[in-house]
């Protein structure tokens, strides 16, 4: 199986997927945006697409942030989609999936950056491919928005801050807002994340970054961390969505 990965940012990478991939034998491309890869034309030879996170949103413009076009990458998703394969997005990815699809994104009911647990619906504990899912999970968050929802579409997960937390689109296609990919290893400290604010898009400020880096410490130990009730946050270059 051929596998290919859109990483948005060094700090969101494959993690926990590149060793599904590697366990398997399975072949795995990737562009890599953030250092000037473009993402596939199209998604021919492509069996599993998996589109990761990142700070940015669907409506984030070229002249926001030059190395990520929304357009080109929903389009990709959107002729994947079309074509049968299977696609997953991340936070970001997910965000990207519903927009593609014509649902666009919405900003959630609080901020999460942390651990928090998410709960399967009905529909979520009767998936076959959420099979091994418990429950509830302790699973790692780092956003303020959540996708759209198209018509077709269910919801599989919600949390306590983010009603749409796991979604199916399709068949083969489905959003995570959470993070299941975090490992230990892939989670990287604040350092690394200071050092990405060079290449952050003219007009976000670092404050959140910092925020967001202060939550992504090696150890992502599963413990609570801050919520904040209807919070609306400012930094984001295109109102209600992002991260």
């Amino acid at each position: 199986m051929k596998v290919h990965f859109v990483v948005h940012e060094s700090y969101e990478g494959p993690g926990a997927f590149d060793a599904w991939v590697n366990d398997r034998g399975y072949d795995a491309s990737y562009s890599r945006v953030y250092l000037g890869d473009s993402v596939p034309a199209t998604a021919e030879g492509i069996d599993l697409l998996v589109v990761l996170g990142g700070p940015q949103s669907p409506g984030t413009t070229l002249g926001q942030c030059p190395h990520f076009d929304s357009a080109a990458e929903q389009s990709l998703i959107y002729d994947a989609v079309s074509a049968g394969a299977m696609v997953v997005g991340i936070c970001l990815g997910a965000q990207l999936i519903g927009a593609s699809l014509g649902a666009g994104c919405e900003q959630a009911e609080e901020a999460e950056i942390g651990v928090y647990p998410v709960r399967l619906t009905a529909d979520g504990a009767a998936d076959p491919r959420l099979a091994a899912f418990a429950p509830v999970l302790d699973v790692g968050h780092w956003h303020h928005d959540m996708p759209g929802l198209t018509a077709g579409a269910k919801v599989l997960a919600s949390s306590g801050g983010c009603s749409r937390q796991i979604i199916q689109y399709g068949e083969f296609v489905y959003g995570f807002q959470c993070h299941p990919e975090f490992t230990r290893e892939s989670v990287t400290g604040p350092r690394r994340i200071r050092a990405s604010w060079r290449r952050r898009p003219t007009g976000w400020p670092a404050r959140p970054l910092l925020r967001r880096s202060r939550a992504a410490t090696p150890e992502l130990a599963p413990r609570p961390a801050q919520r904040v009730p209807g919070r609306r946050r400012t930094w984001s270059p295109e109102p209600g969505c992002g991260g």
